[in-house]
């Protein structure tokens, strides 16, 4: 179980490692959360606002401090590669009302997650015009396949208000660093 946890904290720490000694930088993550299918769960701040979604996929939304989690939970296993290109594209307007290019931070991160794969990307989106305020966000992929299901875990920013290492940053990267998967650890 020590391994499990340690390579989950790899795959989804590593950019929250930054801020782990920093006190005050991020808020407690009080409220657990559950996605509508009861097979993913999540911490958030206090006051966070979530949606839960049913259908397929389903999709569970939480927001709040200006930021956005997604949680897309898809019922048997997709193959990673189409799994995270697919996710990607859940931008927070349509394809057409943003620019065709993206400014990678980093692409296709890999690793282990247990019994299950996972892949990382983090990258800026230029939207045609402003969401909640910003026409510029900052958005991380962490997809994960295997034990019977699909989920992409997906963090929206705005910028610069979410440059890695910024409080925002970390406060996101924390909230999707608590995702968990059932059965919880």
């Amino acid at each position: 179980m020590k391994q499990l946890w340690a390579v989950c904290a790899w795959v989804l720490c590593l950019p929250a490692t930054a801020f782990a000694g920093e006190k005050g930088s991020v808020p407690p993550l009080t409220d657990l959360q559950v996605s509508a299918s009861q097979t993913v769960r999540f911490r958030t701040p206090a006051g966070w606002t979530v949606k839960k979604g049913s259908g397929m996929p389903e999709v569970t939304e939480a927001r709040g401090s200006g930021l956005i989690l997604r949680i897309v939970w898809r019922k048997g296993e997709v193959g990673l590669d189409t799994l995270h290109v697919d996710c990607m594209l859940v931008r927070l307007a349509p394809e057409n009302l943003s620019e065709p290019q993206v400014d990678y931070e980093y692409d296709f991160i890999s690793g282990p997650l247990g019994k299950r794969s996972a892949l990382d990307s983090a990258f800026v989106v230029h939207f045609d015009e402003p969401i909640d305020g910003s026409r510029v966000w900052r958005q991380r992929n962490v997809s994960v396949v295997g034990e019977g299901e699909s989920v992409c875990i997906i963090g929206y920013g705005p910028m610069p208000a979410a440059k890695k290492s910024t409080p925002l940053c970390k406060l996101l990267d924390a909230v999707m660093a608590s995702v968990e998967f059932r059965p919880w650890h």
